[in-house]
């Protein structure tokens, strides 16, 4: 049972890591693109776009608070 508590443990830390928000905004952009990809939309934009945006979000934050 320790073995999986800690399988389990690794993956939440390597998911949602220091942020939650970009893990957050990565499941959000597969959806919307699984669904937007089912509706025959060319969609493959949409998830580096989404990194991107929350990844420059995250670090302008990290930046902010360690200015205060």
């Amino acid at each position: 049972m320790n073995f999986l508590r800690s399988f389990g443990l690794f993956w939440y830390d390597f998911i949602i890591g220091d942020d939650w928000t970009i893990a957050a905004a990565v499941v959000a952009a597969l959806a919307v693109t699984g669904l937007l990809a089912h509706q025959h939309v060319t969609a493959w934009w949409l998830l580096p776009l989404v990194v991107a945006v929350f990844l420059g979000y995250s670090l302008w934050r990290a930046a902010n608070a360690r200015s205060r």
